[in-house]
């Protein structure tokens, strides 16, 4: 049932703090929508270790089939980014707890689809896709209104503490999801998508009985069409362009050319350019731009937004590097490659886990600059350190990188949730929750892409000098037309798989030239070191130069947290004032009041 206003609400205008919270509803609170965050996070990032399986189980070629390992991939970070600003206004409007609970129902609906999965081939590739979507439906809602439903549950002084273990459940889940998807893979590819139904069963009767409507006034607003128009609209064809732009056209390795992209793109941008513009005149607009007059808001959400688009496709890199060329190289089967890769990547979990907790405490007590500067300087470290390492490196430099960044992520993740979230008042949390997470998931949407580019381009140049080189050392120059016919794209997802692809070219070979080749050298090339070798010549100077970017990137987020302010906490007692409200000091506005 939904609380009552507040008695001294006024319609239009924050409410007060609750002066009594319940001591245990708190950690229901807490709970609920932790099981969720880390739910949501394991099914964003199960699928990059599990792919092999859930295509082989499926019957899909790798080799020609790369745009459904995009649409897998990133259609349900487009789906979630586009939907999380408009179900946030929608939760201010009618109820976060309501959409929460709507949101957990039909992600364990999509969970139990994806697992019954009727399908083989193209169709079995494509049902994955719509039912990632209907999943990723459900996730928008949970992430739109965790943080504000534990930002009314907790007092101000320990919304860090809550904040930063709902953050290290997702980031948690992020990196315990490749783990898991190894794991399960293992024994059947639906197990993947199972994994997550009775903890969303579970979780939604949980979350229908237990959590309550806040005690926040609901003001009656027109829905946002023009605002939601533009931008749900520009940024999903601007990112069904970049998804496009990733894939072969015509003679060229990627599509920049393809006329379709470079229209999705002008189209997306002039709309996400009218969207600041719309949300400034329309009556109640759902990105409420006088919040960013709020300077931890605003810098706050720089800083994830950056961050996000720092780390967002170094995990596939990482992925891509261990299954395709590290793993292999040291005696794994192909096969055995998409566990061990989770097993491996363990320290990036655990510098997470540490730090994301103790994290959100320290902050609660001394706020969020400086730790979260200090965090973003590490990943930014941590991405040095991995961008000089050789292919076939020492495991322990690559763990202590992994490590560093965990703690760096641990270190910025949980104090920067918890000062945007106290900066806004009551009335506003599930708006500024809402536009938090969409700025998160667009910079995650939109670093994948930026890596994929980086990386295909970079592939591109260097993939057929790579292979003519290696089959000359190997005695084997007159199989080069055949196996340089493998397009580079082809070769990345065979490497993001942990898959060989030799083994299918030569199949392909005539008797007669296949004659002409040694046995031996037949044998070397359809092992499990030739292939990852042959790659890693023209792969490692792309993944550099997205180490290198992501450093910069990380050190420009470490930046803005330095910017952003001292501990400033939005209470509305009666005696503070709300940033952006007639009698506010600009000064306080600006700089950001201690309290």
């Amino acid at each position: 049932m939904d609380a009552q206003p507040h008695a001294d609400a006024v319609p239009g205008q924050p409410v007060p703090e609750p002066s009594g919270r319940d001591p245990h509803y708190k950690w229901i609170a807490l709970s609920n929508t932790t099981i969720a965050m880390f739910m949501a996070a394991v099914n964003g990032s199960i699928l990059l270790i599990s792919l092999p399986a859930i295509f082989n189980g499926i019957n899909i070629d790798p080799l020609t089939s790369f745009q459904y390992l995009l649409w897998i991939l990133m259609g349900y970070g487009i789906v979630t980014a586009t939907l999380l600003l408009s179900f946030g206004r929608l939760s201010d409007m009618y109820g976060r707890v309501r959409l929460y609970n709507i949101g957990f129902a039909i992600f364990t609906v999509g969970s139990i689809l994806l697992f019954l999965t009727p399908d083989t081939g193209d169709a079995g590739a494509i049902e994955l896709i719509v039912f990632r979507l209907i999943q990723a439906v459900g996730a928008a809602f949970i992430f739109s209104n965790s943080a504000a439903i534990l930002t009314d549950a907790f007092p101000p002084d320990e919304r860090g503490k809550a904040l930063g273990l709902n953050q290290v459940a997702a980031l948690a889940g992020q990196f315990i999801g490749l783990l898991i998807g190894g794991i399960l893979a293992v024994y059947h590819w639906r197990y993947v998508f199972l994994i997550s139904v009775p903890f969303g069963v579970l979780g939604t009767i949980w979350a229908f009985m237990k959590l309550k409507e806040p005690a926040y006034q609901k003001r009656t607003q027109k829905i946002d069409i023009w605002g939601n128009l533009s931008f749900i609209g520009g940024l999903t064809i601007f990112l069904i362009g970049i998804t496009y732009a990733l894939l072969p056209y015509g003679s060229d390795s990627m599509g920049w050319r393809d006329p379709f992209v470079i229209t999705a793109l002008f189209v997306g941008i002039l709309l996400l350019v009218a969207f600041p513009l719309i949300e400034t005149r329309v009556e109640d607009p759902m990105f409420r731009m006088d919040l960013f007059r709020i300077r931890n808001f605003a810098f706050g959400n720089a800083a994830g937004f950056i961050s996000a688009l720092a780390r967002g496709g170094v995990m596939i890199v990482l992925i891509i590097l261990l299954q395709g060329i590290w793993l292999p190289l040291h005696g794994y089967s192909f096969e055995s490659t998409p566990f061990w890769a989770g097993v491996y990547m363990l320290p990036l979990t655990i510098g997470f886990v540490i730090m994301g907790p103790l994290s959100g405490i320290i902050s609660d007590k001394y706020g969020a600059r400086w730790i979260s500067t200090l965090g973003m300087v590490l990943v930014g470290i941590s991405f040095l350190i991995l961008a000089v390492l050789p292919y076939n490196f020492d495991y322990l430099p690559f763990a202590i990188a992994l490590l560093v960044m965990g703690i760096g992520n641990g270190m910025f993740s949980s104090p920067n949730a918890a000062a945007i979230m106290n900066s806004v008042p009551p009335g506003e949390r599930g708006v500024a929750s809402g536009m938090m997470s969409t700025l998160m998931n667009s910079g995650f949407v939109l670093s994948m892409g930026m890596f994929f580019t980086i990386i295909v381009v970079g592939l591109t140049n260097a993939f057929p000098a790579a292979i003519a080189s290696s089959l000359t050392a190997a005695n084997a120059s007159q199989l080069a037309p055949a196996l340089g016919a493998i397009p580079p794209t082809g070769a990345l997802f065979a490497a993001f798989l942990g898959y060989n692809p030799v083994q299918t070219i030569l199949a392909g070979v005539s008797p007669a030239i296949l004659a002409t080749v040694a046995p031996a050298t037949i044998a070397l090339l359809t092992g499990s070191s030739w292939f990852p070798a042959m790659l890693a010549g023209a792969f490692m100077p792309s993944v550099a130069l997205s180490f290198y970017i992501g450093a910069g990137i990380s050190f420009f987020a470490a930046l803005l947290c330095a910017m952003r302010g001292e501990k400033y906490v939005e209470e509305i007692d009666g005696a503070a004032k709300n940033p952006g409200t007639p009698g506010r000091n600009p000064q306080e506005v600006s700089g950001g009041n201690l309290k």
